[in-house]
């Protein structure tokens, strides 16, 4: 097989093998839900041969979307592998969610993947395609990675190829739109009554031949006169593109000058440009029409991957360091090294259990092998979801996904991605090395998850596999935050939006048989007393036997936020013996542990014990502890008891449009603007001071306020006293069994 990918012969849904890395191709299709990358990997894998026909999302019937909930929603939830050979080369297309809920998901398939296709609907607006793609776009900028453009739906009424193609080079071209430019133009049909002109074929511009799709085959023509103008325009725009990240400094000379330059030196310089990541060329695709063998621009865009994009070999692989943090050489993307692979997605399986996806950057996997599996424990934010781990673990089948079906594999070598069953705990981010010399992969960015979901076992059933199922979910994604807030005793999943949370409670019940309730989220409030007062403790019981008497005076004064409780012993003349002293202490933090008025812990408050009684034989330490107890809450009957709530430190990052309503929106959660920064792109940082209360939704209202184009962090800042009319709102709430408390 040599350096060779090869697929099965004769069969469709074979799956191609690769021998090297330089026969290997890593792509990842990124775009906004409803752009059609689904449907675009359906049509590669149909003109690949992968498939006899190619599945519709709408009868969730295609290869990416095979999970139950995906079937369901007819919208991909997670990333999938769909591996297809073309000219000799093994092409790994990654299919990405578009929803903003799923990020987690695209930045696993990022960080698999050598280069990038974006894929863009001519029916979506300008608004659409920035919002939810910008950010990708320029996290692949950031590490220089490959991209290119594909656009979709053009033969939907109203669409215009001119638009989209200066959509996408605003959206996508930054400084230089120049190095955004088309390779073919579409030639549309005849329009219909209803305003559709369906895609018929396209035209090369560097060829300048016009590719034919209406008979059902490609077929080549020379373009009519009516296409020569438009063509001619554009094919020289797209020449000075490439003539300008050209290394031949000498073409630009030779083209000014009106010499005819070689086609074929052209396609070299373009390519080269591609798989520097300084050209981003826009092609065009469609579906293949019924019994049709291939897509609309699948070809072109099948020899673009194989010739224009990347190996793994000329890919930057991520830094490691040895698991204590001692910084190691970077791996080299040899099949012969030693091995350094990734698990950049873990998946649980009805039948085979847990399944972990797995990019090989160095070295090569085989069946059997026995290897070191590492992890952080940290995410790159900063937080510790689970602890950091490391076991010695035996590998187990190789695999290679297609759709629900696994094809066996005898190795999985660097460059290539391949799917381990039953690998130990491995979590989504872990690291696979050599026993006796094992290193760890830096983490990648994911966002902090910031909308909450409290959940609870429906029933008794349910209590034991719920932390279990929990576990698992959060080991898979590390978008989901799991946690056990002390204060309020809920278990807290925290989510990138609804959708997300939808769909853990969802596999919670299906994949893991745990059938759960949500319930509202209860933020942690205090309470305090407003102004000084004073308690009395009378304890006194006599039923037979042994009794039991205690009697404390106490007395109570706020104090600054932050001071906790504190106790202050000030009796005289042993009327409270010294060792009952450390009852009514414990009495009283008990009791303020518990809550007075709302049952909110109490804090930032000192309580003196000034007086008491005791009883030579009836006094104990119970008895004092009860006294303690009943002293604070008679104080707290004569007093005004005030809430303390959250208050975070939010900060919100939005275009410079979205400025405005951001701070009246903020304004209107009772929060305060303390600044405000100007940030590259056009965007400003707000920062603001929010009750929690007022942001348990945030993450939701934020998108639609911002259309998708805002994000922000928060971060716990302080206590601090609710306004009246909200603290009344919050106890009524908290007694009719409302959120809010």
């Amino acid at each position: 097989m040599g350096d060779k990918a090869h697929a099965q012969p004769g069969a469709a849904g074979g799956v191609p093998t690769a021998g090297h890395p330089s026969a290997v191709r890593n792509v990842v299709l990124v775009g906004p839900s409803g752009s059609g990358k689904t449907t675009l990997v359906e049509a590669l894998a149909l003109t690949a041969g992968a498939v006899n026909r190619a599945g519709r999302v709408e009868d969730g019937a295609t290869v990416s979307d095979y999970d139950e909930i995906e079937r369901r929603r007819r919208r991909s939830v997670q990333l999938s592998l769909v591996p297809v050979a073309w000219d000799g080369c093994k092409i790994n297309l990654l299919d990405t969610p578009g929803y903003a809920d799923f990020v987690g998901e695209l930045r696993a398939g990022l960080r698999a993947a050598d280069a990038a296709l974006f894929v863009v609907s001519a029916a979506q607006d300008a608004a659409t395609v920035a919002a939810t793609t910008r950010a990708a776009w320029e996290e692949c900028a950031l590490v220089g990675m490959p991209r290119a453009i594909v656009v979709t739906h053009l033969d939907t009424a109203r669409t215009s190829y001119r638009e989209m193609n200066r959509i996408c080079a605003e959206a996508f071209g930054g400084e230089d739109p120049d190095a955004v430019l088309p390779l073919y133009l579409p030639v549309l049909g005849p329009e219909g009554a209803d305003g559709h002109a369906p895609l018929t074929g396209l035209t090369g511009l560097l060829s300048r031949n016009v590719l034919d799709y209406s008979s059902g085959e490609r077929a080549e023509r020379p373009p009519a006169p009516d296409q020569e103008e438009p063509l001619r325009a554009a094919r020289d725009r797209l020449i000075e593109g490439i003539i300008a990240e050209s290394e031949d400094e000498s073409l630009m000379d030779r083209y000014l000058g009106g010499e005819d330059l070689d086609v074929a030196t052209l396609i070299a310089d373009l390519e080269r440009a591609v798989a520097r990541g300084s050209f981003h060329p826009v092609l065009t695709a469609a579906p293949a029409a019924e019994g049709a063998r291939q897509g609309i621009g699948t070809v072109e865009l099948l020899e673009l991957i194989t010739r224009g994009f990347p190996t793994p070999l000329e890919r930057t692989p991520p830094a490691v360091t040895t698991p204590s943090g001692k910084p190691r050489p970077a791996p080299v993307c040899d099949p012969g090294g030693p091995l350094v692979a990734e698990v950049v997605k873990t998946a649980s399986d009805p039948y085979v259990g847990r399944v972990s996806l797995v990019r090989v950057f160095s070295g090569t996997l085989r069946p059997d092998d026995s290897v070191h599996l590492c992890g952080h424990g940290l995410d790159a934010t900063g937080h510790a979801p689970r602890p950091c781990h490391e076991a010695e673990i035996r590998v187990g089948a190789l695999t290679s996904p297609f759709g629900r079906r696994q094809h066996a594999l005898d190795r999985c070598v660097a460059g290539d991605l391949a799917c381990v069953a039953r690998l130990g705990e491995a979590e989504t981010g872990d690291t696979l090395s050599p026993a006796d010399d094992p290193v760890l992969i830096e983490p990648w960015s994911t966002p902090d998850p910031l909308l909450p979901l409290a959940v609870r076992a429906h029933g008794k059933a349910d209590e034991d596999k719920l932390s279990q199922g929990l576990a698992r979910l959060v080991a898979e994604d590390p978008t989901l935050r799991l946690e056990q807030n002390p204060d309020t005793g809920q278990v807290v999943l925290w989510c990138l939006g609804e959708a997300h949370q939808e769909v853990a409670l969802e596999r919670l019940r299906s994949r893991y048989g745990v059938q759960v309730d949500a319930e509202p989220h209860r933020v942690p409030l205090r309470e305090t007393f407003a102004g000084p007062a004073a308690g009395r403790g009378r304890h006194v019981k006599q039923s037979g036997g042994h009794g039991q008497f205690a009697i404390c005076e106490i007395e109570v004064e706020p104090l600054p936020p932050g001071s906790g409780v504190e106790f202050v012993d000030k009796v005289v003349g042993g009327a409270v013996p010294r060792q009952f002293i450390p009852s009514v202490e414990k009495g009283v933090r008990t009791q303020a542990a518990r809550g007075l008025a709302a049952g909110h812990p109490l804090v930032d408050v000192r309580v003196t014990l000034l007086d008491g009684k005791a009883h030579s034989v009836d006094s104990s330490d119970a008895a004092f502890q009860t006294a303690g107890a009943l002293a604070l809450r008679e104080a707290a009957s004569d007093a005004r008891i005030q809430l303390l709530e959250p208050v975070c430190e939010v900060s919100v990052l939005v275009p410079d449009d979205y400025v405005g309503p951001v701070m009246s929106d903020l304004s209107g959660r009772r929060g305060r603007v303390v600044g405000t920064e100007q940030s590259p792109g056009g965007r400003t940082l707000v920062r603001a001071e929010v009750p929690e209360i007022e942001v348990g939704r945030y993450a939701v209202d934020l998108r639609s306020l911002s259309h998708g184009t805002g994000r922000f962090d928060r971060a716990y800042a302080r206590h601090e006293a609710m306004p009246p009319q909200v603290a009344a709102r919050v106890r009524a709430e908290r007694a009719d069994g409302a959120p809010g408390a």
